[in-house]
């Protein structure tokens, strides 16, 4: 797997960018506000990189962070969802716009993004939710807090409480995003069986 590539920007379309290293030219796929954030051509540029393999085709898509490059995974890996798609809904969003909306179960809003309709959309939300939950509670190392206020305010509460912090993790999971301390609270408890 290609995980990136530095060169030099030798050119953009309007859904391409052009990277030429040592003499080769690689097309990546990007969406339109990282093609929009790169900089000029002729400068040095390193991009994330997904490499797709069809029998087919092969092709190469470009992520100016980790964090687009990890959640256009997550979304190809969806049923019914694929490259352009995923490039189609990070032009649309950003990764923690889309995040919240997938968090909220927003179809309407998820539904705006080109090429994706109800059905779809549910099945994004359906996916993903859950996961983006668990990263919401636990960073790679298992430790970081909650990107919610109230989640972390509640998974405080919990602690305080003498729960240990894999008991409020797990009491706290598939929670509501939208809800607050004391809806979550309350939620975790009943999970916890008191």
């Amino acid at each position: 797997m290609i995980a990136f590539i530095k060169g030099v920007l030798a050119g953009k379309g309007p859904d391409t960018a052009y990277v030429e290293v040592a003499g080769i030219g690689y097309a990546l796929g990007m969406a339109t506000v990282d093609l929009a954030r790169l900089p000029e051509v002729g400068s040095e540029v390193t991009v994330h990189t997904y490499l797709q393999v069809r029998e087919d085709a092969l092709a190469l898509f470009g992520f100016l962070t980790l964090e687009e490059k990890s959640l256009f995974l997550r979304l190809i890996g969806v049923s019914g969802v694929g490259p352009k798609v995923a490039l189609a809904a990070l032009s649309a969003f950003s990764p923690d716009e889309l995040g919240a909306h997938i968090m909220a179960q927003d179809i309407p809003a998820i539904s705006c993004i080109p090429g994706v309709g109800k059905k779809t959309a549910s099945r994004i939300v359906v996916e993903l939710k859950g996961s983006l939950e668990k990263d919401q509670l636990h960073d790679a190392d298992g430790g970081a807090p909650p990107a919610s206020t109230a989640v972390r305010d509640a998974r405080e509460a919990l602690l305080s409480m003498g729960f240990s912090v894999q008991e409020a993790d797990l009491a706290l999971k598939g929670a509501s995003g939208a809800a607050g301390e004391a809806a979550l609270l309350q939620y975790a408890l009943k999970r916890l069986g008191t």
